[in-house]
C-alpha cells in the first residue's frame, strides 16, 4: 500500500488477448501474475470504474445496471470463455453523479441502464478481485478517438479524485493484432519497444502537465506510433486516466504479454 492521500487510485494496464488469461495462457504469466498482485498496492476501493477500450458511443456513456449481465465481446475461443461470469454489483448511484458532474462541465453524457461488463473489465478483475464484490460499472470511450476529447474527459471527472474509488483504464500499450504471438514465446521489437519506452518517458518523468498533456495530443508523432496502434482505441484509455491523474505516474509494469512487450502505469 502506497500514497499518503484517500482519494481515487489510478491504474492504466494491458488487459491481454480476449479471455486468454483467464483461461492460463502461457503467453500472459507475467500480466496474471501483475494483476494478482496488484491489489496489494492498492487501498481496498469502495468502487471501480473501468474505461474500457472495447466500448465506444458517440456521448460518454456509463453503465447504470444495478446487476450488469456478461458480455462476451470476443469470438473464436473454447467454449469456457463463455462461461465466464464476474457477478459484482454495478453502482448506478454513482453512475448518476458522474454523468451529473460531466454533464455540468458540459460533456455529452447518458446513462445505459442495460449494458453489462465487456471483457475489458471482466478479465483483469477476476484475476484481481475473485471475490466480484465490489461494486463495479464501466464509461465507454467516445467514438471520435480524439486524444484531446479523452484527456479532457478525464479531467471532467476530476470530482472522483476526492473518492475512494479505483479508476482503470482497461486497454493494451501494444494492440497491433498481427504482431502478437499466442506460442507463449517473446520477439524482440525494436519498433515495440521504441514506443513503449517513449510512453514510460510521458508518462513517468516529472515536469509540468501540460507538457505531458502535449505529448499525448500529438500521440501519433511518437516512434512507430500507428504500428503499435493501428487503431488507437486501446491507447485511448491512457488519456481518460493521464487526464484525471494530471500528474507523473509510477512505471508498474514493463514485460511481455502475447509475445510483445507492454507497460502499465499507477498514479496514486
Amino acid at each position: 500500500m502506497s500514497g499518503t492521500h484517500h482519494g481515487a487510485q489510478i491504474v492504466y494496464f494491458s488487459h491481454g488477448g480476449g479471455p486468454l488469461p483467464v483461461l492460463g495462457d502461457p503467453g500472459h504469466q507475467a500480466m496474471i501474475d501483475f494483476m494478482t498482485a496488484l491489489p496489494a498496492r492498492l487501498r481496498r476501493p469502495a468502487a471501480i470504474l473501468v474505461v474500457s477500450a472495447h466500448w465506444e458511443e458517440p456521448a460518454a456513456t456509463l453503465m447504470g445496471a444495478a446487476m450488469p449481465p456478461m458480455l462476451y465481446d470476443y469470438y473464436g475461443f473454447p467454449p469456457q470463455a463463455y462461461r465466464i461470469v464476474y457477478p459484482a454489483p454495478g453502482h448506478p448511484d454513482l453512475a448518476r453523479r458522474i454523468a451529473n458532474q460531466l454533464t455540468a462541465l458540459r460533456v455529452p453524457t447518458r446513462v445505459d441502464p442495460e449494458r453489462g461488463f465487456d471483457h475489458g473489465l471482466f478479465i483483469p478483475l477476476k484475476m484481481m478481485y475473485p471475490g466480484a464484490e465490489i461494486p463495479a460499472l464501466q464509461l465507454s470511450l467516445v467514438s471520435d478517438l480524439r486524444p484531446a476529447t479523452h484527456l479532457d474527459l478525464g479531467k471532467a471527472l476530476a470530482g472522483l479524485r476526492d473518492e475512494n474509488v479505483l479508476v482503470i483504464g482497461s486497454g493494451f500499450s501494444f494492440h497491433n493484432l498481427r504482431a502478437f504471438s499466442f506460442d507463449g514465446s517473446e520477439h524482440p521489437d525494436a519498433r515495440n519497444d521504441a514506443f513503449q519506452d517513449w510512453l514510460i518517458d510521458t508518462c513517468v518523468r516529472p515536469g509540468p502537465s501540460q507538457e505531458r498533456e502535449r505529448r499525448l495530443v500529438d500521440w501519433e508523432t511518437a516512434p512507430n506510433a500507428r504500428y503499435c496502434h493501428p487503431r488507437e482505441e486501446h491507447l485511448l484509455p491512457l488519456h481518460v486516466c493521464a487526464g484525471l491523474a494530471e500528474r507523473e505516474a509510477a512505471l508498474v509494469f514493463d514485460d511481455y504479454i502475447a509475445g510483445k512487450r507492454a507497460v502499465a502505469f499507477l498514479w496514486d
